[in-house]
């Protein structure tokens, strides 16, 4: 359940848990004609950089310039938050992220493990979020709801949004 405290005091933290805590999330580039697509996410706090596996002949990786910006859209795991990151993103072959957040389920996808020629990372250095949390309470929802018809001043509080911005690292 999506904490409506973390939301508001702690909304930094509690992206970078919920990310954690789900196996994909939308990856799409800005002004690519290009539906977005799910890639599993491999969070690094301390730099705000999400790393996804991929494979160099993929179109996404072939549209990805200098300077190419995207977005990645997360639906928490019980469906009560909802986050939309952009940053820079760019092709990387990173021998120690490789190492690092390897997985059997990554090696499932590339014939040749860690050295499969194909085998690249994308990283997307994250400079701004926007993050959605609400209750998944049917009663808090139905209350706040309820508040909200019978007096005019009130709308139901069953949400927090924010928006965040990220330090630039190099």
């Amino acid at each position: 359940m999506a904490s409506l405290t973390d939301a508001r005091e702690a909304p930094e933290r509690q992206l970078w848990d919920e990310i954690h805590a789900i196996h994909a999330g939308m990856l799409g580039i800005e002004g690519a004609h290009m539906h977005f697509q799910p890639m599993a996410p491999n969070v690094d706090v301390k730099t705000s950089t999400i790393w996804f596996y991929t494979k160099n002949d993929t179109d996404l990786v072939r549209a990805i310039r200098a300077d190419t910006r995207a977005h990645f859209c997360v639906v928490g795991k019980n469906h009560d938050y909802h986050a939309c990151l952009s940053g820079l993103l760019e092709v990387r072959r990173d021998p120690a992220k490789i190492e690092e957040y390897w997985s059997t389920v990554t090696s499932a996808w590339y014939e040749h493990g860690k050295q499969d020629p194909l085998l690249v990372m994308l990283a997307l250095r994250v400079d701004d979020a926007e993050i959605w949390a609400s209750t998944d309470s049917t009663l808090k929802f139905g209350w706040e709801i309820a508040k909200a018809n019978l007096t005019d001043e009130k709308m139901p509080d069953v949400g927090v949004k924010q928006h965040l911005t990220f330090p630039h690292y190099h």
